[in-house]
């Protein structure tokens, strides 16, 4: 029932978010728009877009050194598996699948995977603040997203806090566990609990040492950089033009408005904050419609489809989702921990 809940609300917000987006739409100039396009742009798009992809896989390999050096090359189809998953199922289901991918390739727990996504998230999500930030003094930031944007950049550096706080003062975090969940907990349940925060914990240890920090903020800055090259060169097929900088504040926008539940595939929530952006900066909504959806697609069928061939290549089927969850939540003994050689 829960996740029938969840997959409720996260069709409702996309249907808010389509709903705002269709005043001032006029379809047939929309449709208009798409035709007229000129796609071989998307080409050179795409090229970049999977060139971050690649960092974006040497950034999780760089968050799993302290657990385990893990090649890049095994790391790259779990990362598609993952964009897959996220865009295919409900319940962002991509990251328990390249993490109970990774558990069978290299038996890391699932549980110590998915700590290095979320620092992957958060870090996602202070770049994208960044992005925000950065482009203010150039152009104003819509009205309609000032008071999220504050929120969002509260909660994002509270996190970031409290996760390098973890990593770095292992012992304090561990007496506060136990006292908690001594207060709480008892018998099977409270050694469940215990086994699930030592392999958290452990995912957290590459915030622990100030140069990885760097290095994981700094592949970030090139991932969601990359990307919005790959915005640029899409722009050039239709009939508008903004600065590189309206791109980036619009990159910052619709990725921070993809961290709301939604229907898979993001759908709404990357659409209309992109043509509310644009249209703030005086492009024509309907113009700015046309180029959503195909940059929507560019980025979504891309890697979904070389996601759906690893997919199908480790022989995974949607029951494997299910057991994915089943092992994030089993006991398992705690991987060594090894700081492994750049």
């Amino acid at each position: 029932m829960k996740r029938y809940l969840q997959l409720t609300i996260g069709v409702l917000v996309s249907a808010i978010f389509i709903y705002w987006a269709l005043p001032g739409l006029h379809l047939p100039t929309v449709v208009e728009a798409l035709k007229t396009a000129n796609y071989w742009w998307l080409l050179p798009g795409v090229a970049v877009y999977m060139v971050g992809l690649w960092v974006r896989t040497w950034r999780w390999q760089y968050t799993l050194r302290p657990v385990k050096l893990v090649p890049v090359v095994t790391l790259f189809p779990m990362v598609c598996i993952g964009y897959f998953g996220n865009n295919i199922f409900p319940f962002r289901a991509g990251e328990l699948l390249r993490s109970y991918v990774l558990k069978r390739r290299t038996d890391i727990a699932i549980s110590t995977s998915l700590a290095t996504v979320i620092i992957e998230r958060i870090t996602d999500g202070l770049v994208m603040l960044l992005f925000v930030f950065l482009a203010l003094p150039f152009v104003p930031l819509p009205s309609i997203y000032r008071n999220a944007v504050i929120s969002m950049t509260v909660l994002f550096l509270a996190a970031t806090a409290i996760f390098m706080w973890m990593a770095s003062q292992p012992q304090r975090v561990e007496r506060f566990y136990a006292l908690l969940a001594g207060a709480v907990l008892r018998g099977p349940v409270r050694e469940r609990t215990d086994d699930l925060y030592r392999r958290f914990m452990l995912g957290l240890r590459s915030l622990s040492h100030p140069s990885d920090v760097i290095m994981i903020f700094f592949t970030s800055v090139l991932i969601w950089l990359l990307e919005t090259v790959k915005y640029w060169f899409v722009m050039h097929a239709f009939d508008f033009s903004v600065g590189f900088i309206v791109l980036m504040l619009m990159n910052g926008l619709v990725n921070l408005a993809t961290t709301l539940p939604a229907a898979p595939g993001y759908i709404g929530t990357f659409d209309t904050p992109g043509i509310k952006t644009l249209e703030t900066f005086g492009v024509d909504p309907s113009v700015a419609a046309s180029y959503t959806f195909t940059l929507h697609a560019a980025l979504w069928a891309p890697v979904t489809l070389l996601g759906g061939y690893y997919f199908w290549r480790e022989h995974l089927h949607m029951s494997d989702i299910e057991a994915a969850r089943r092992q994030a939540e089993a006991p398992a003994q705690p991987t060594k921990i090894g700081r492994s050689a750049s």
